[in-house]
């Protein structure tokens, strides 16, 4: 089994040991070290490289983002973010933390962000099916007609599949990682939204947020908001909000109905 190595940052001792203590009954999970200010994490995180990293926000000499910051360039951990504090919550996204624990957590709470963690790591850690992965998808979306992306390569457990494109109502990103939703399933792969966005075809597929493209197929409503912003509601009742950064797109929507 393959273990991952675990880093936890935050100032206060008693924080330290409740995660330690709950990781201790993980063993997918080790933790190599501990570090109580944002000067001591940056440091210890460019020395050990862990999989991933608890980070406590409000800290001495650096803050939890002033550490993303200062280490991003140079190593990637998964980033699960515990703070008292709930302010922080959309920022800590914005940075691509996979989770944002709310002290005083509970174990269920803790065990649903390791999860998590868990996941993410456990497709990091197939490079060759990843690479194959790529290669083939590279293979789908160059297809010697020229065309656009007709099918999309994923990997469930155990086995691989291809999606149609058709059958997907949007894409949805966080970081590198998109989620491919059909009426029926959810799939997730890992890939830049901008650079899928190229491989679509623009007649049906449109950005409508930095997180999100959307199947104009099925698109039944789009309400404009007071503020520029407008909702677009799915087939399938989901909604989502096509921000004003890609109000120019609007003119794909508008072709379909005049």
């Amino acid at each position: 089994m393959t273990t991952y190595r675990s880093l936890i940052i935050d100032d206060e001792l008693l924080a330290r040991q409740a995660i330690r203590t709950l990781l201790k009954t993980a063993p997918a999970f080790e933790v190599i070290d501990e570090a109580a200010n944002g000067t001591e994490a940056v440091l210890k995180i460019l020395q050990h490289r862990p999989d991933l990293v608890f980070l406590d926000i409000q800290m001495p000499e650096r803050d939890g983002f002033e550490v993303m910051k200062a280490i991003w360039g140079y190593h990637q951990p998964i980033v699960v973010f515990t703070t008292a504090y709930d302010q922080y919550a959309l920022q800590a996204f914005e940075v691509n933390a996979i989770d944002y624990l709310l002290k005083p957590f509970n174990e269920i709470r803790f065990f649903q962000a390791l999860n998590r963690v868990q996941e993410r790591l456990d497709q990091r850690a197939q490079p060759q099916v990843d690479a194959l992965m790529g290669q083939l998808l590279q293979e789908e979306t160059a297809p010697a007609d020229g065309s656009y992306l007709r099918r999309i390569l994923v990997k469930e457990t155990g086995k691989m599949c291809l999606v149609d494109t058709n059958a997907i109502l949007y894409f949805d990103a966080d970081g590198n990682y998109i989620t491919l939703h059909t009426e029926g399933k959810n799939y997730l792969i890992y890939e830049s939204l901008t650079n899928l966005e190229t491989r679509l075809n623009p007649d049906t597929f449109v950005r409508i947020h930095r997180s999100h493209i959307v199947n104009l197929d099925y698109v039944t409503e789009i309400e404009m908001h007071f503020n520029g912003e407008y909702m677009v509601r799915l087939r399938n009742g989901q909604q989502l909000k096509w921000s004003r950064s890609y109000r120019d797109n609007l003119k794909a929507f508008y072709s379909r109905v005049t």
